[in-house]
């Protein structure tokens, strides 16, 4: 029987979180306390003695530090780190950069609320979720399931709606649900693979 562990790390807050941004594929850096956030994270995991395989992480700077911090408080600093974009932030396209405040003046509050919680209706110029799930999926499916299924421990370091896409998969949550989740900025989240199946811990 072979069992790893997963865990999933939504980065620190970044400097346009701080700001009330719409950020997707932008690329802003952490603020202090989001670097913070992301050594608290590493010291959980330091603490509850898990030891990392490897590190799989978007083409973002937010989230490739978190990543980073994570695993220097760890002592893991040489283990294989994979960075690619098919586990990016959701693009908000015409919305990136924009005050979300400024955004519901702009066009009210209910279009921005259906763009930001709905499933299958992206911004103008950008993704919905599940346009987020249709490459995150398959990704985890061809490149990082197989890792856990060989016994490796995984660390995603990555993005609210990245991550989304991927509990809704794991838990099998429905999509009108699955909008619903909140997921706090460098706070691990812990599941464990037996037999090829992942459940949360």
């Amino acid at each position: 029987m072979t069992q790893s562990n997963l865990v999933l790390v939504r980065h620190g807050q970044s400097e346009w979180n701080e700001k009330n941004l719409f950020t997707g594929w932008k690329d802003p850096e952490l603020t202090k306390k989001g670097a913070q956030e992301a050594r608290n994270a590493g010291r959980e995991l330091l603490g509850q003695e898990y030891v990392f395989d490897a590190m799989y992480t978007s083409a973002l700077r937010r989230a490739q530090e978190t990543g980073r911090i994570i695993l220097e408080e760890m002592g893991l600093t040489n283990i294989v780190t994979v960075r690619d974009q098919r586990l990016n932030e959701r693009d908000y396209g015409d919305l990136s950069g924009l005050n979300k405040d400024d955004a519901r003046e702009r066009w009210g509050d209910d279009q921005v609320h259906v763009w930001r919680r709905s499933y299958d209706t992206p911004p103008p110029g950008g993704e919905s979720l599940k346009d987020t799930a249709n490459r995150v999926l398959p990704y985890f499916e061809q490149v990082i399931l197989p890792n856990l299924v060989a016994g490796k421990n995984i660390l995603v370091a990555a993005h609210g709606n990245s991550l989304r896409a991927l509990i809704m998969k794991i838990e099998s949550i429905s999509p009108v649900d699955i909008v619903k989740l909140e997921i706090a900025t460098g706070k691990p989240i812990y599941f464990s693979c037996e037999d090829g199946k992942v459940t949360r811990d």
